[in-house]
């Protein structure tokens, strides 16, 4: 039996779970989540806690059960304490402002990058090089942050570019003069 799987998890004070067919709503004091789950899964809430159980016991019913249970943990939690992103930007004249909803990153190219954040994300960037990615939704607020390193990934000789805050960026030697 999946280890993950397994564990019953726990509704803190003012979360409510509604359970209609395959689709689940978790409401919380930040918002509200929903999400459908597969039909080889089936939640249910016991006693204040809400516990997943597979249908079968192929490949398949127990990936999925041990999938659904850290996807459905994640609900609970980003619908009472957010999920938060923070980038580091790394190089002279390399920044980030915000205006409105729309965030401009100044990083080397010859015209600016707007990004304007999905439906439930938020961008706050505090300094210039200091930016983080906020959200009830753990998958999204990984997406957006992935997609803002992904302009100009940290390169391995002088470390410029855009980094996750305590990621360790394995620095090469450059050329040695002969």
């Amino acid at each position: 039996m999946s280890r993950i799987g397994k564990l019953p998890i726990s509704l803190p004070a003012g979360v409510t779970v509604s359970i209609s067919g395959l689709e689940l709503t978790v409401k919380g004091p930040k918002g509200s989540l929903t999400r459908a789950f597969r039909p080889e899964v089936k939640v249910e809430q016991v006693d204040g806690k809400l516990v997943v159980t597979r249908n079968g016991e192929s490949r398949l019913h127990k990936s999925l059960h041990g999938l659904s249970r850290a996807l459905l943990a994640n609900m609970v939690t980003g619908v009472t304490k957010e999920f938060s992103k923070v980038l580091i930007i790394v190089g002279v004249g390399y920044r980030a402002e915000a205006s409105g909803k729309l965030v401009s990153f100044s990083l080397g190219f010859s015209h600016p990058i707007l990004i304007r954040p999905p439906d439930g994300v938020k961008i706050t960037v505090e300094g210039q090089t200091r930016v983080v990615v906020s959200g009830l939704d753990r998958e999204l607020v990984g997406e957006v942050a992935a997609k803002i390193r992904g302009l100009r990934a940290p390169e391995p000789y002088k470390g410029k570019g855009i980094q996750y805050e305590g990621e360790k960026i394995r620095r090469k030697a450059g050329k040695t003069a002969a």
